[in-house]
């Protein structure tokens, strides 16, 4: 069955080691049949949160702030898949990726009970760091959104040990994200 998939990536490298891997599971993911949109966060004109808590009031512009979330917020509506991508920094997500997540509040915002809408998501992310102990608070803050949102988690494609931008170039977990991509 063909699924919408959001790509939500935070990366702030245009040609870095993130986009690689989302380009090898977009690959995937669009010969299986699925519709992937993608969006570059350090490309849009994107503010951070306000907690304002005044969202919610217009379904089709959720978010007081009128920035390029206007271009995000009907993607996630439609999505059954989101696609959280990042690079680790500081054993957590990229700014531009959390920024984004954060504004994501103003959709459950239309819901009186601030009720997130119920997605399928996963996790992609290159870090040059490749230990149990590097990944962990990531993969703990990751799981921790899940389990809160309360979103199936779907699973994650880590691609350790790269720092320099391109340096994932020819490794086998381009094909893992691709093989990924063709799995949904």
């Amino acid at each position: 069955m063909s699924k919408k998939i959001l790509v939500l990536n935070g990366s702030p490298r245009a040609r870095g080691n993130t986009s690689m891997l989302l380009d090898a599971f977009t690959e995937g993911a669009t010969q299986a049949g699925h519709t992937v949109t993608r969006f570059d966060l350090q490309k849009m004109d994107l503010h951070p949160c306000l907690g304002c808590m005044k969202g919610g009031r217009d379904a089709a512009s959720p978010c007081v702030q009128k920035d390029d979330m206007l271009k995000i917020y009907p993607a996630y509506r439609e999505a059954d898949i989101v696609i959280l991508a990042s690079p680790m920094y500081y054993w957590a997500f990229s700014a531009q990726l959390k920024m984004a997540f954060d504004r994501l509040f103003a959709v459950a915002e239309c819901d009186p009970g601030y009720a997130n809408p119920k997605k399928e998501c996963a996790l992609i992310m290159a870090a040059e760091g490749n230990t149990p102990d590097n990944w962990k608070p990531v993969l703990d803050y990751y799981h921790a959104l899940m389990s809160f949102m309360e979103w199936t988690d779907l699973g994650t494609v880590l691609a350790g040990g790269v720092l320099e931008a391109g340096a994932i170039a020819g490794s086998p977990v381009l094909d893992e994200a691709r093989s990924f991509g063709a799995s949904l």
